[in-house]
């Protein structure tokens, strides 16, 4: 029923007409001004690097979130948590082209910093202000802020349990609808540009479909997920609010390298997929609330059962900060609070998970390219497989990161 409901919203758009007769000689002059640009002429390179340490007042070497970051606890020292290089621009005035490599990426435990695509694809407007637009290939899928907004602009060093669980990596290969007017458009960018921490534009409206099974992996069944979001940014004076809408739906197959030997399961590894969430932001001027929470089902190990099973999921956080401008640098103190029970389903036996966490942090932009990070975390979180059961773990830890940015 929900993605017959979905479905219903899609099916609008007419296209425009192009251009009126000129004279002569302001055609010529249009030709000239409209000649094809050289690749380096619409061509934007750009990217991020954060490094990062997790054991300063470590209370508890067990304690570690694989989905967060891998250095957290046992072995974890200095670590390039991200190293993105990023390559966009218009090929055409209806046609954006995105892609952003990860140069720090982990291929097993033991190896480390290999490249791998997190975002390729292209958004061809369908009429001549984009306002309309169709996105294809691999990207963010568009449900939940925390999701969405970069981890460039981001305040704490990890997104949330809650909300990221529903997506390794955020993204996978799909192809959206979008549709934002340019009012809204122009706000969602100068929400990035005047660094109030926005999560970019997707459109006040998006809908599509994607494979289901995250970035960068093979799709395993015939059916793909369906997922729709509905936002609003809207201007109050000096603030600014933004309340959002979202969910999916589908099937997801448990990958034979994340199955321990034993466990049991549905006979074809298949499961339910299914969320709903929604979110409020204030934007930072200068305090700022921001706040994802999400509710569904999906595949979760049962330790009673020895097996993996479809149960209830639910989780999110709430951040509030205070943004203050000291000349040329910026300082963000922070505090985010945040819940999760349920599985992750892109882990080993869809890892069970039950997480009650606080961080308190400070974020300082000593100029535009350079930032640190501090965070302390004090965590409570039980995590179990078929491998590893009875498994509670609580500690306390200060975390440090310097981003820098070209």
């Amino acid at each position: 029923m929900l993605k017959t409901g979905l479905f219903l919203s899609f099916f609008i758009i007419i296209n425009s007409a192009f251009g009126q007769t000129k004279s002569d000689s302001l055609i010529t002059e249009k030709v000239v001004a409209e000649k094809e640009k050289k690749w380096f002429e619409w061509l934007s390179i750009k990217g991020y690097m954060q490094v990062r340490y997790n054991r300063f007042f470590e209370t508890n070497k067990d304690l570690k979130c694989e989905q967060c970051d891998k250095s957290w606890g046992e072995n974890g020292g200095i670590f390039i948590r991200r190293a993105r290089m990023i390559f966009s621009g218009y090929a055409h005035e209806r046609v954006y082209m995105y892609f952003q490599m990860d140069l720090a990426s982990s291929a097993s435990s033991t190896e480390q910093h290999f490249a791998q695509i997190r975002d390729a694809y292209f958004d061809v407007g369908i009429d001549k202000r984009n306002r309309f637009r169709i996105r294809l290939g691999q990207s963010k899928v568009p449900f939940g802020f925390d999701n969405l907004q970069s981890s460039q602009y981001r305040m704490p060093l990890d997104r949330s349990d809650g909300i990221n669980s529903s997506l390794l990596n955020e993204r996978d290969i799909g192809a959206y609808f979008m549709w934002a007017p340019t009012r809204t458009r122009k706000l969602f960018a100068s929400l990035i540009t005047n660094g109030l921490k926005g999560s970019g534009d997707y459109g006040v409206f998006a809908f599509g479909a994607f494979n289901g099974q995250t970035a960068n992996k093979p799709e395993l069944n015939n059916e793909p997920h369906i997922v729709a979001r509905l936002t609003y940014p809207l201007q109050l004076k000096n603030q600014i609010i933004e309340a959002s809408f979202q969910a999916y739906s589908g099937k997801y197959v448990i990958a034979s390298d994340k199955r321990s030997a034993g466990v049991k399961a549905n006979k074809d590894w298949t499961y339910n997929d299914q969320r709903i969430g929604a979110t409020f932001v204030l934007y930072p001027k200068p305090f700022g609330i921001q706040a994802d929470y999400n509710i569904g089902i999906g595949p979760s190990f049962d330790k009673a059962l020895d097996s993996i099973t479809t149960q209830p999921i639910e989780g999110g956080y709430i951040t509030i900060s205070f943004l203050k401008k000291i000349k040329k640098q910026t300082i963000i103190p922070f505090i985010r609070i945040q819940y999760f029970k349920g599985g992750k389903k892109a882990e080993l036996d869809a890892r069970s998970y039950e997480v009650s966490e606080i961080e308190i942090g400070v974020e300082w932009q000593l100029f535009k390219h350079v930032e640190l990070t501090a965070m302390y975390t004090i965590s409570e979180r039980r995590f179990e497989d078929f491998k590893l059961q009875n498994n509670f773990q609580k500690g306390q830890l200060l975390r440090l990161q310097t981003q820098i940015t070209f």
